[in-house]
């Protein structure tokens, strides 16, 4: 709607605004309103210009590592009171960001709680899947098909003959 109302700002000089908007199909007022706002806008763009430069000058004393959060927390230890999100927007537009830390691998081969659901997922392949029971059982005969624990052994001492 910006361009919309820029373009009746560059044209009302060659013709009426109460026609461009008309044509436009946009309500005068709504471009009148549009106009009184350029002001503030303008103000907040130098702002958030000097809001950057600030950014800026933290990150590179950080050796580029900070991102999002520690910003915020250096600003505020500035007394700069700026919201979060603010930071991570203008971090964003001027495509600031920080290190991110490498995933911590675990010395058993593969990551915790890659494979503790039991499916197979990405990093997964060749690890056993088996229940810690059933490769303990595996001593016991089970592997071959047969009940590592027959019935008789199950029943009370009460109850054996």
């Amino acid at each position: 709607m910006s361009e919309v109302y820029a373009f009746i700002e560059a044209e009302k000089t060659t013709h009426g605004v109460a026609l461009l908007c008309r044509l436009l199909k946009v309500a005068r007022s709504s471009f009148y309103a549009w106009l009184a706002g350029e002001q503030a806008r303008a103000a907040r763009r130098a702002a958030d210009d000097a809001l950057a430069h600030e950014i800026t000058v933290i990150h590179i004393a950080s050796r580029c590592t900070y991102g999002v959060p520690r910003i915020h927390a250096e600003l505020r230890r500035l007394d700069r009171r700026v919201n979060r999100k603010r930071v991570e927007r203008i971090m964003r537009e001027r495509d600031i960001a920080g290190v991110t830390r490498r995933k911590r691998r675990s010395l058993l081969g593969f990551d915790v709680g890659e494979c503790l659901d039991g499916r197979p997922q990405a990093g997964c392949a060749g690890r056993d899947r088996r229940a810690a029971g059933e490769r303990a059982l595996e001593g016991f005969g089970a592997h071959r098909g047969e009940d590592p624990c027959p019935a008789e052994v199950l029943q009370p001492a009460s109850e054996k003959r």
